[in-house]
């Protein structure tokens, strides 16, 4: 099977088990989003959403967010880890937004990286769900499913970027990542499938008898 083939194919899988997909992190607006996707690093979806609605009733917006102290911001976000960095991060992107950009979440990447605590991915995942613009943000999710699944080489996060958006047209970027994302913690987890179990391993290689060996990003 050509690597096109099995684009398609799995793109067929991904529309039968998850045709509306949601992002996973709650948020009200871009501002938000952004707080939630940065607080995500090395966290869970769902602690994450235990813990926004207490960071934002305290502040929801950057004019509010930047007034509390980085103590403050700490002592609610700690259970998510790398506490000192991320408040850190949120008080002075906050700080940033309204001195720099009106108090609003800038929709392009160049802008949104050059933030505090701001890499490529939650710059992606923001304007791509935020905004609606075409990007496909690159989790451990998607660098693993992607090797699985025999549409990237995995030398590195942003190859993986690369390929994929080579292989998928650029409307389908934005649902096509959360769609991954889902499949891969449903039936194609790290440490579940190894690429023998789940319906797309065993449809794109029906004949791999032994577990997948993934390059990590």
């Amino acid at each position: 099977m050509k690597k096109s083939e099995r684009a398609k194919v799995i793109q067929k899988f991904l529309d039968r088990d998850f045709p509306n997909p949601d992002v996973p992190l709650n948020h009200d607006d871009a501002y938000t989003l952004l707080i939630a996707v940065l607080l995500s690093a090395q966290c869970t979806d769902e602690r994450v959403n235990q813990i926004t609605p207490k960071l934002f009733k305290k502040a929801k917006k950057p004019e509010k967010m930047m007034l509390l102290s980085q103590e403050e911001i700490y002592e609610i976000i700690k259970p998510c880890g790398l506490g000192p960095q991320k408040s850190k991060a949120i008080k002075n992107l906050s700080k940033i937004l309204v001195d720099e950009h009106n108090g609003k979440v800038p929709d392009d990447l160049a802008s949104l990286e050059k933030l505090p605590g701001v890499g490529h991915k939650t710059a992606s995942v923001v304007i791509s769900q935020a905004f609606n613009i075409p990007a496909f943000p690159v989790d451990t999710h998607i660098h693993r499913c992607a090797q699985r699944w025999g549409l990237s080489n995995g030398r590195s996060v942003q190859q993986t970027e690369r390929d994929l958006k080579k292989l998928f047209p650029s409307e389908k970027w934005n649902k096509l990542h959360i769609q991954i994302i889902m499949y891969a913690r449903s039936y194609c987890p790290a440490r579940g499938c190894f690429g023998l179990e789940c319906s797309i391993c065993k449809t794109c290689y029906p004949n791999r008898k032994s577990k997948f060996k993934h390059k990590k990003p």
